[in-house]
């Protein structure tokens, strides 16, 4: 099918693109990778009037070192995240996960900023935020306001973000030295949503657990953020009985929904799985 006809507009600056939303109002939608919005405009289930595009916009790009925190442009892809070397030095936890994001055709397009601003509970980067403790730079005709990661994502592809604000820019706190990570993500085939993953960032003073963050991809209507299963773990030994503890109260929370890549009980399952192989891939690449 080829999408309901609409007028396409290309600005600059962000001035004008937050401009165009204002005055065009709920007949545009915003353009950024389009992986998600151009599949659903094809089959009509998305129609808007106005199509503006930011790729235009170079300001909405890059990745930086400011202070203790890397600033990352919504705009940048995710091949150019994966090809970072402030990345993979700084934050290996968001270099593992893109890695794992769908296909290279599919991270030359796709976008950090259009994925979080989608808030599909399928797409990695939600619960990856999550577990990196990021914040979101929102900027609308009432100015810029910072929002953290935690509470940003409200339900199915429902977000803090305002019809009339732009995400322009992601900001995520370096871990600690020696921090341990892994995100596990169990898919069908290569470029396939999660069936179930887990994110995990881990910090470790000796044999027990100083500072952990436990994260789930596609187990509800928003990433889970596992607290009962972090509180389980701080100030404890990582032994197996408070992983296997951690995995069970992070199935806890779980509620997915049945699909072609199973039932709920057999993805709550996995998602107990992931969480348990997170946990020791973390533990290992920890400095104690």
């Amino acid at each position: 099918m080829t999408p309901a006809s609409f007028e396409y507009h290309a600005p600059s600056s962000l001035q004008e693109a937050i401009k165009l939303l204002s005055t065009l109002g709920e007949d545009a939608k915003l353009l950024a990778g389009g992986h998600s919005l151009l599949p659903m405009m094809k089959l009509r289930f998305a129609a808007p009037a106005h199509l503006v595009d930011l790729g235009r916009i170079t300001a909405l790009k890059g990745i930086a070192q400011v202070g203790n925190e890397i600033h990352i442009g919504a705009m940048t892809s995710e091949a150019d995240l994966l090809r970072s070397a402030l990345i993979a030095d700084k934050l290996p936890l968001l270099a593992e996960g893109v890695a794992l994001i769908a296909d290279p055709q599919v991270r030359y397009r796709g976008t950090l900023g259009g994925d979080i601003a989608h808030g599909d509970p399928g797409n990695d980067h939600p619960a990856l935020m999550l577990a990196l403790g990021a914040s979101f730079v929102l900027n609308g005709p009432g100015g810029e306001r910072v929002v953290k990661a935690d509470g940003y994502f409200l339900g199915l592809f429902s977000t803090e973000c305002a019809a009339d604000e732009i995400l322009t820019q992601v900001r995520i706190p370096i871990p600690a030295a020696g921090s341990g990570w892994s995100y596990s993500k169990l898919k069908r085939k290569s470029g396939d949503f999660a069936t179930a993953a887990t994110a995990v960032l881990l910090q470790m003073q000796g044999d027990t657990v100083a500072q952990v963050a436990i994260t789930l991809t596609n187990a509800g209507v928003t990433a889970l953020k596992a607290r009962a299963a972090e509180d389980s773990l701080r100030g404890q030994p990582l032994a197996e009985a408070q992983i296997e503890g951690a995995a069970r109260l992070a199935m806890g929370i779980c509620a997915p929904m049945a699909d072609q890549r199973g039932d709920a009980a057999y993805k709550t399952a996995m998602f107990g799985e992931m969480t348990r192989r997170a946990l020791h891939a973390a533990a290992a690449r920890a400095t104690r």
